[in-house]
């Protein structure tokens, strides 16, 4: 979490627009939902820049990543519109509980959540909104651990795609789907959460906005931001060795070239079922992973048993069951 002087990561500036990669627990602006916290991303760019900036969209607390700020009001109205009118492409990395499809489409509409900062009588709050996220799996991991009702406990790295931008909406159209992401206290499995905890020393929402993609309102060019992961999520994709399954902007360690993409560094090579069979099998790995499965088994014991949710198809269409 960020102190009251530090300085927010800056990914693209020029006069009219400012990107940074919002840290996990930081909040956009104030809120009456947390009338105590005294650090914002909107006040802390403000005091960083010496300027006026305007918030374009949000990003939940537990999210990191890509965040857009308009530095003219005239700017942050002609790109809230290009989110209106869905045309800002935008990509997110998730850590999720289970299996799911190859990929798939997930079309539930959601009921509308007013913030502390909107209002809205009986009607406006019953009111149900579109909804639609694409998803595609990039990774998966079976650790010998026994959460629910499975001898083993299954893991998935996705790439998410919401073409609408509701409220909570990647949060919500995952737990529909029985996948709630990891790290959600409000979403999710807190058996999973916990699991991640002990064994993985996983504190956050495992949930980042990697890249948004849209042309500038001014001039008229392609834009795409990128936040590479960082901190806890990068440390747990390299730890299940992941990454290689990454695009490498979404990694540290590259650099820009001139036509706007990046070089990457050297990646991992191996892949997750490498660092299934360690788990399953006791032997040595970089990350220590026996020594560290032994000490959490314990702990990992100790959380309450809860039955699995049936799998779904790789389309997701109309109301189901929560899975909370």
């Amino acid at each position: 979490m960020p102190g009251d002087r530090a300085m927010l990561p800056i990914l693209f500036r020029d006069e009219h627009l400012v990107a940074i990669d919002k840290p996990a627990g930081l909040l956009v602006h104030r809120t009456a939902l947390d009338a105590h916290e005294r650090r914002f991303a909107l006040q802390m760019l403000r005091d960083q820049l010496g300027c006026h900036v305007y918030a374009i969209h949000r990003l939940d607390r537990g999210t990191s990543g890509v965040l857009l700020f308009a530095l003219s009001s005239e700017v942050a109205r002609a790109v809230s519109s290009l989110f209106e009118q869905r045309r800002v492409g935008k990509s997110y990395l998730a850590v999720v509980r289970g299996h799911p499809p190859l990929q798939g489409e997930i079309d539930h509409p959601l009921r509308r959540c007013f913030g502390d900062d909107e209002t809205g009588g009986e009607a406006a709050t019953a009111t149900v909104q579109q909804a639609i996220t694409h998803y595609r799996r990039l990774a998966t991991i079976e650790l010998p651990y026994a959460v629910d009702r499975y001898p083993q406990s299954r893991y998935a790295l996705l790439e998410l795609a919401p073409l609408s931008g509701r409220r909570h909406q990647l949060r919500r159209h995952l737990k529909h789907i029985a996948h709630p992401i990891i790290g959600d206290t409000t979403h999710g499995k807190a058996v999973h959460n916990r699991l991640f905890r002990t064994l993985l020393g996983c504190q956050r929402l495992l949930l980042a906005c990697t890249e948004l993609r849209l042309q500038h309102p001014v001039s008229g060019a392609p834009l795409v931001l990128t936040a590479p992961l960082g901190g806890e999520f990068l440390r747990l994709v390299e730890r299940l060795q992941w990454a290689a399954t990454l695009p490498p902007a979404w990694l540290p360690g590259t650099a820009a070239t001139t036509d706007g993409g990046r070089v990457a560094d050297e990646q991992p090579g191996a892949d997750a079922a490498a660092a299934s069979r360690c788990l399953a099998g006791g032997h040595a790995s970089p990350g220590g992973w026996a020594g560290e499965c032994a000490a959490a088994d314990s702990d990992v014991a100790a959380a309450t048993a809860t039955p699995a949710v049936p799998g779904r198809s790789a389309r997701h269409a109309g109301s189901g069951e929560a899975d909370g």
